[in-house]
């Protein structure tokens, strides 16, 4: 029986032989699809077992206190795992891949094809009010990293196949396979090129494929349109995408605040306590928080009736009321301190389910309200303004109007309204694009200069590392060296810059060449002059976690050729020249644009 070694060096053997980078890409592709789907399938089906094992026996018309045991043992579990067996921070999925992209030189850890799997079916089969996709989404990344690491892939390929993975992701999870190509051009910004698009879509293709061959063809949302696109409604299209602009803003801004609040809790323990309670308590009040919530969407978008969407408030203390309209909004409230209180305790899973689920309440009750106060004399549908309302939010927290039109149109089915998806995504997303210039996924890594974008310069630049362009010294110049042991240095180096000093080795200063060749060939001065009347301050000095983006902007402002690097402590590192930076942007360049 071959060994795994062995089968990695035939494939290897058979590619050489038989493939070139470009084409063998294509056959990669194509097993990143079928694992990424398997890998959803098996997640979905963990999450739906462990959730019905919890609450089958659950009453209807009464508040149930496991709601308030089921979150804190599920966050617990979750803790534990990724303390104890996984070793590492796995939250912010797509986070992740983006910082992969621009640092990591596409290479994402092993353990993430199957960790994000456990973590997430467990803390949302127990009700974390979180999604499922973003962390498939990692996996399936992470598949293709590993794949692509297996196989030896160049860094360029390496991009694409975690993209590939990504795209399989969402095509296979949501049976979406367009939606999963736009995902990685829009979300994790993989320029579209003859060589990206063929792999991307033989994995699209593929992971949705082998879904619908699991689960069948039909949409994940059932969807029955009752009015077609009518000019007449486009007002209202309009208004709901301002609506759902703002509702974004508030999203985003809230999950970043509260975020930051578990930030500064400290030990795991006392973030577990905190999002636990409070993720207890806001699932004892409010049922539809419990896990993705995908329940209560099918009963918006279906619903035929009043008496239909009350049981939206079934298991909670508010049944039997009249107050379905308050119950939804006070969700929106709260939605993302749950999703955040998931996540900062301890849990795992992303936001595509939240964003879906509040979109959907968000269409919903600006329905009600249109018609409630006959705005306009014209009446709509909460059933399409539901649907629509989904690719609003999702447009806007994504910052991503394509993904959220073809994502909603083939989750739903719902492509009698394009022209209306269309209109509510590009207005959410030009309401939060002019509030927050970067997506929830990016921000975080936008102000460290680590994102990279469809902006070529930046991206190059992002790619990049301070490491490739550093020219480390293994000698150094001490302020009371005489001329002598500096001309003995330089006769020896082919370098015209060297760096000065102190005992602790933080730097001081520098000494060029030009400055002291006339006086090197000297000999009867070499006791007369030492290096701390020698040496000069140079224009500027960058810090070892300067981006690449901060180093071009310093050798620019001071028309500098060499400048040196320190760390925090301002202990030397090295030199950087700009002939060296100038010459790695240009392989990067060709590397990144060879198609």
């Amino acid at each position: 029986m071959l060994s795994v070694r062995s089968l990695i060096a035939f494939i290897l053997r058979l590619r050489r032989r038989h493939f070139s980078d470009s084409s063998f890409v294509l056959v990669i592709s194509f097993f990143v699809g079928i694992f990424t789907a398997c890998a959803g399938l098996l997640l979905k089906w963990l999450i739906a077992q462990i959730e019905q094992l919890l609450t089958h026996g659950f009453s209807v018309t009464d508040a149930n206190w496991l709601y308030l045991v089921y979150p804190v043992v599920g966050i617990f579990l979750t803790m534990l795992f990724i303390r104890y067996i996984v070793h590492d921070d796995i939250s912010h999925g797509v986070t992740k891949i983006l910082f992969a992209i621009a640092r990591k030189q596409s290479r994402i850890k092993k353990h993430n094809t199957w960790s994000s799997v456990v973590a997430s079916a467990i803390t949302i089969g127990f009700g974390g009010s979180v999604g499922a996709e973003a962390p498939i989404v990692l996996t399936g990344s992470a598949i293709g990293s590993t794949l692509g690491q297996v196989c030896r892939m160049e860094g360029k390929y390496m991009m694409l196949l975690v993209g590939c993975g990504a795209a399989g992701a969402v095509a296979g999870i949501f049976k979406a396979p367009i939606a999963g190509l736009v995902f990685v051009i829009e979300v994790l910004m993989i320029d579209l090129t003859m060589t990206s698009l063929l792999p991307l879509l033989v994995s699209s293709v593929t992971a949705a494929g082998l879904t619908f061959a699991v689960m069948g063809t039909n949409p994940i949302f059932e969807f029955h349109l009752q009015n077609a696109f009518s000019v007449d409604r486009i007002p209202a299209y309009l208004a709901l995408g301002i609506s759902c602009g703002f509702a974004s803003l508030y999203f985003t801004r809230t999950m970043n605040m509260l975020e930051g609040m578990f930030r500064r809790l400290g030990g795991i323990y006392r973030k577990f306590f905190v999002g636990a309670v409070m993720l207890s308590l806001l699932i004892y009040l409010f049922p539809s928080l419990y896990g993705e919530g995908y329940d209560l969407i099918t009963l918006l978008l279906n619903g035929t009736g009043q008496e239909d969407w009350n049981t939206a408030m079934d298991r909670s203390l508010f049944y039997g009321s009249d107050h379905l309209l308050i119950y939804l909004f006070l969700i929106i409230i709260f939605k993302v301190f749950a999703s955040t209180a998931t996540n900062g305790g301890g849990g795992c899973g992303g936001i595509f389910a939240p964003s879906l689920f509040l979109g959907c309440i968000c269409g919903f009750i600006f329905c009600r309200c249109w018609n409630t106060y006959g705005i306009l004399g014209i009446d709509i549908s909460e059933r399409n303004f539901a649907m629509l309302g989904m690719c609003g939010l999702m447009s806007g927290v994504m910052h991503a109007p394509l993904t959220g039109i073809f994502l909603i149109a083939e989750l739903t089915g719902g492509y009698a309204l394009f022209m209306p998806l269309m209109i509510v995504s590009v207005a959410s997303y030009l309401i939060i694009k002019s509030f927050e210039p970067h997506s929830i996924y990016a921000m975080r890594l936008a102000q460290r200069g680590e994102l990279l974008t469809h902006h070529t310069d930046r991206s190059i630049l992002t790619l990049m590392s301070m490491d490739s362009v550093i020219q480390h010294y293994d000698q150094v110049l001490y302020p009371d060296m005489n001329l002598g042991n500096v001309a003995a240095q330089v006769s020896n180096s082919k370098n015209h810059v060297f760096p000065v000093v102190n005992k602790q080795m933080q730097f001081v200063g520098a000494v060029y060449l030009d400055d002291i060749r006339h006086l090197i060939f000297r000999t009867e001065l070499y006791r007369d002059f030492v290096v701390s009347q020698l040496m000069k301050q140079p224009e500027a000095r960058l810090s070892v976690n300067d981006s690449m983006d901060v180093v071009v902007s310093v050798f620019d402002r001071t028309g500098a050729w060499t400048l040196p690097v320190i760390d925090a402590d301002g202990v030397f590192v090295g030199f950087i020249r700009k002939s060296s930076v100038l010459a790695v942007y240009r392989q990067v360049l060709a590397d990144f644009s060879n198609d």
